[in-house]
């Protein structure tokens, strides 16, 4: 694929919200012949390549979105035969919104959506007040430093779901090590042994771990610990409780 031109779009622009302005299919606005032929011009003929996996509308006349099964966002005319790379902005009387990221955003709440819950670790606090979803590694310095607040934050009123992650994938020396949490009867107890520096039996199972990790990878994840908010905001690196607390809570 020739080298696309990078742009990146901060004109003033029609004022549509967001959702509506990215609702519309693929049929809607130019059908499966556009959609086959971006993913040809992308080389996705054959297995492995980039494949187009959804078009939508934006707030710029004639600017189609198109999202690649890479994750990545590229801009269309709705000939296909003009591709350009880049975020979309939306100048507004309150100063630039990032378009770009308000999908990306929407499209990680959809996939955090679809893990079930029964894969996850989850610590639940008596009243929920808010969620978070963190991606773990369990030799991770400073996840093993959340892990040490998980009280204080489950005080705070604010419910942690774990995700694996072990960096460095399959190939990893931890990988092993998130399997055999994952498969322990006591998924929290296994957690909290293996962040104290504890070694655990090791333990096969039809696990979610690599599965996760992939999740991560398409999220964007590239460090632990990684936290993704309700709005489907992430955020790398430790937070302290002070902190945490301003994020999450707003308090």
């Amino acid at each position: 694929m020739k080298k696309l031109i990078e742009v990146v779009f901060c004109g003033f622009l029609m004022i549509l919200p967001v959702s509506g302005a990215f609702a519309q299919s693929a049929s809607d606005i130019g059908g499966q012949s556009l959609r086959d032929k971006l993913s040809r011009s992308l080389g996705g003929a054959s297995q492995g390549q980039l494949q187009v996996i959804g078009i939508r509308e934006t707030p710029m006349a004639g600017l189609l979105e198109v999202e690649l099964n890479s994750g990545e966002l590229l801009f269309s005319d709705r000939s296909g035969d003009f591709l350009v790379t880049g975020d979309l902005f939306q100048a507004t009387a309150n100063g630039l919104v990032n378009l770009s990221n308000e999908t990306r955003k929407l499209k990680i709440i959809e996939m955090i959506a679809a893990v079930p819950q029964a894969e996850m670790i989850i610590y639940r606090p008596e009243v929920v007040k808010e969620v978070i979803t963190v991606f773990t590694d369990a030799d991770c310095t400073f996840c093993r430093k959340l892990h040490g607040d998980i009280e204080e934050i489950l005080e705070l009123g604010i419910e942690v779901r774990y995700l694996a992650f072990p960096r460095g994938g399959a190939a990893s020396a931890v990988f092993p090590k998130m399997i055999s949490i994952w498969c322990s009867d006591d998924r929290q107890k296994a957690l909290t042994q293996a962040k104290n520096g504890q070694n655990l039996p090791e333990r096969e199972c039809n696990s979610p771990v690599l599965k996760h990790y992939e999740l991560g990878n398409q999220v964007g994840i590239s460090g632990t610990p990684a936290l993704v908010l309700k709005d489907g905001t992430v955020i790398p690196g430790y937070l302290d409780v002070e902190r945490l607390s301003e994020v999450v809570l707003g308090q």
